[in-house]
């Protein structure tokens, strides 16, 4: 039951979103404080829990399929980004926002999307990983190298504000699945659940919290969105295939660069860019988007999939 609720991730993302838009005094007190960074810390965490060290070391097992989606997450993104925010001549709350969402790690609803397509799980969760560990790093300098131009990139509040949101839950989710595994064995279940509504409370308060420039904008946002994931899954997947590997492990790589940590965005446009408020509103719409876009790509693969066929990890 918990799986399937998981599964309609895409539906409560786009339900989530459209009641704020509508009703928006409903999430108003939920924009306040630090809630949203408190929400994203759970959501991560919740992906530490899910992780042991014997994850990190089948990174040895498989290290070209990782680094070439590695590679292929923190360029492809972040230039089409860039290049879609010039070309569509977006302002530059929106700009900064895209690009933002562009230069963030995979996220985590990846390895669902991976999962309903029957691709390789396993390759997936080292791809997030390994993305989402280096973004304290590279998501501030990306940020900084693209959106620079427009407005000024405070990216030492960037790297903190990752740090902080990113790498100390997932770091403390991993210790306590090794310090304390019958509690986590207990949690893991409502985990991925728990996550999916997460991601959909962050942007539903968003939604609320910029119901009328979303409506008024709204054709501009989800056609930059939909270029940006769109590009992002149909780039992926033609890397991984021209540099030889398996149409499985192709599709693996497609998923983790076209979806986006949508949600580190927004929590980051928001403390980051505070003269930019529109900045988040690209954020949210990117979750709904990415959601949609990875679900019916995910779903069309594993209709195309034969019934004997079986993810290969021969490439790796």
């Amino acid at each position: 039951m918990l799986q399937r609720l998981t599964l309609l991730f895409p539906l409560w993302t786009i339900l989530a979103s459209i009641f704020a838009l509508f009703w928006p005094e409903w999430w108003a007190p939920l924009n306040q404080g630090s809630l949203m960074v408190l929400i994203l810390a759970f959501i991560m965490l919740c992906m530490g829990l899910t992780l042991s060290f014997d994850d990190f070391q089948r990174i040895v097992h498989m290290p070209k399929a990782v680094a070439i989606g590695f590679v292929a997450q923190y360029t492809i993104m972040p230039l089409l980004a860039w290049g879609i925010a010039y070309t569509l001549g977006l302002p530059p709350h929106f700009a900064v926002g895209l690009i933002l969402v562009g230069c963030c790690p995979g996220g985590t609803a990846s390895n669902l999307v991976t999962y309903i397509a029957k691709a390789d799980v396993a390759l997936s969760v080292i791809m997030t990983v390994c993305s989402t560990l280096a973004a304290v790093i590279l998501t501030p300098l990306l940020t900084e190298l693209f959106a620079g131009a427009l407005v000024p990139v405070d990216t030492w509040m960037l790297f903190k504000q990752t740090f902080q949101v990113v790498i100390i839950p997932v770091v403390l989710g991993v210790l306590l699945n090794r310090w304390a595994p019958t509690l986590v064995q207990r949690v893991i279940p409502l985990a991925p659940l728990l996550s999916v509504l997460g991601v959909c409370v962050i942007c539903a308060v968003v939604f609320a919290a910029n119901a009328e420039s979303i409506l008024k904008h709204g054709s501009e946002l989800i056609l930059a969105a939909a270029l940006l994931h769109g590009g992002g899954f149909l780039l992926g997947y033609q890397l991984a295939r021209i540099v030889g590997y398996s149409n499985q492990s192709a599709r693996t790589i497609s998923v983790e660069v076209g979806m986006q940590n949508s949600g580190l965005a927004i929590v980051l446009a928001k403390q980051a860019f505070p003269l930019l408020p529109l900045a988040p509103v690209v954020g949210a719409v990117s979750a709904v988007m990415h959601s949609i876009l990875g679900s019916l790509l995910a779903v069309r693969w594993r209709i195309r999939l034969p019934q004997h066929t079986v993810p290969s990890n021969k490439q790796k």
